[in-house]
C-alpha cells in the first residue's frame, strides 16, 4: 500500500492521488476510491473531486472493512463487515449468484470485486450462505471463509428471518400461520401439494402491518426456509405479492416484486455475539399502502 499523504496545498482528491502516488496505476487508485478504501483524516471518501485542505492526511485503509451503509457496485449497501462475514442490503433486480445468462451483475461478483479491490490476482472472495430471488430486495449474509460458510449454513434454521410484502387484497384477520407441503421439483414454479417424497413442510407466520383499499402490507416470519415459500403461501391465501405474475398477481404498481428481506438475527459464527440487522421497506413499496390504487 502507498504511504499516507499530508496535503501541502488545497486540491481535488483524485488529482492529488495521481500526483502523489505515481507508482500506482490510475485504475487501481480509482478502484480504491470506488470502494471507499481511501480515507481523508481517517474517514472513508469515494468522491473523486473531494476538496482537500492543507494539512489533511490521505491514506489507504489497511483494515479494508467497509463502514456501515457503504455503497458498492450493483446498488448494494454494506450493513456489517468483519474478517469472517459481510452483511449487505441487496436491491431488487440483482441476482445473488451468477447464471449462464448473467455472470457478472450479481451480488457474489460485486462483493468479490470489492474484496479484491480491483486486483484480479488477489485471492479474496465470498461464499454464498443463502440466496434471495432476483426480484426480492433486502438483507443477505455472505461468508469470507469456507469454515464460516459451513457454520452459518448448519445454523441456518436458528436464524430469525423476517420479510415484509405488499400484497393484493386483504388477509382473513390480523395475524396467523400458513402451513403446507411444498413441491419444489420444478424450481421455477413451486406449489403446495399433498405430502409425499417430493414435498417439504413449510411454515410461515404472518402479521398485517398496514392496509389500503386494495392492498396490505404484511410482515412474514419464516419458521422454515423453502424455495418461494412466502410467494406460494400468499398466493394460496388469495393475496399474491404485487408484481408476482408467476404466482397470480394482477398488478405491478412498483415495477418489481413487492417482497423485502427486512430483518436477520443470528449468532456470529466465531464470537457467538448476537447479530441483528434491519432494513426498512424501500420507499417505492411503502408508498403502495399509503396511496389509493390507480392502475387497472
Amino acid at each position: 500500500m502507498p504511504k499516507p499523504i499530508t496535503v501541502r496545498e488545497p486540491s481535488p482528491l483524485l488529482a492529488t492521488l495521481f500526483a502523489e502516488w505515481p507508482q500506482e496505476k490510475k485504475k487501481q487508485i480509482r478502484t480504491w476510491l470506488k470502494f471507499q478504501a481511501v480515507t481523508v483524516n481517517g474517514r472513508p471518501v469515494s468522491q473523486f473531486d473531494h476538496p482537500l485542505k492543507k494539512g489533511d492526511v490521505v491514506a489507504v485503509r489497511t483494515d479494508r472493512f467497509a463502514v456501515p451503509k457503504t455503497k458498492l457496485g450493483g446498488g448494494m449497501k454494506v450493513f456489517f463487515e468483519d474478517a469472517h462475514l459481510i452483511v449487505i442490503d441487496k436491491p431488487s433486480g440483482l441476482l445473488s449468484i451468477a447464471s449462464e445468462a448473467e455472470p457478472e451483475k450479481t451480488a457474489y461478483f460485486q462483493l468479490t470485486e470489492y474484496l479484491r479491490l480491483g486486483n484480479p490476482r488477489a485471492k479474496e472472495r465470498v461464499w454464498i450462505v443463502h440466496r434471495l430471488d432476483r426480484e426480492t430486495s433486502g438483507l443477505m449474509v455472505f461468508a469470507k471463509t469456507p469454515l464460516v460458510k459451513e457454520t452459518l449454513q448448519k445454523s441456518w434454521d436458528t436464524f430469525e428471518k423476517r420479510y415484509e410484502a405488499v400484497v393484493e387484497g386483504r388477509l382473513p384477520g390480523e395475524s396467523g400461520k400458513f402451513e403446507s407441503d411444498l413441491d419444489e421439483s420444478n424450481p421455477y414454479r413451486v406449489h403446495s401439494a399433498p405430502r409425499s417424497d417430493l414435498t417439504r413442510h413449510a411454515v410461515t407466520h404472518w402479521r398485517v402491518l398496514a392496509k389500503s383499499t386494495w392492498r396490505s402490507l404484511v410482515e412474514l416470519t419464516l419458521e422454515t426456509g423453502r424455495r418461494h415459500q412466502i410467494r406460494v403461501h400468499l398466493a394460496d391465501a388469495g393475496c399474491p405479492i404485487v408484481g408476482d405474475e408467476k404466482y397470480g398477481a394482477k398488478s405491478d404498481p412498483a415495477g418489481r416484486l413487492g417482497l423485502h428481506s427486512c430483518m436477520l438475527k443470528f449468532s456470529h459464527p466465531v464470537t457467538r455475539e448476537e447479530m441483528r440487522f434491519e432494513s426498512p421497506l424501500p420507499k417505492d413499496l411503502a408508498a403502495l399502502v399509503r396511496a389509493p390504487r390507480s392502475e387497472g
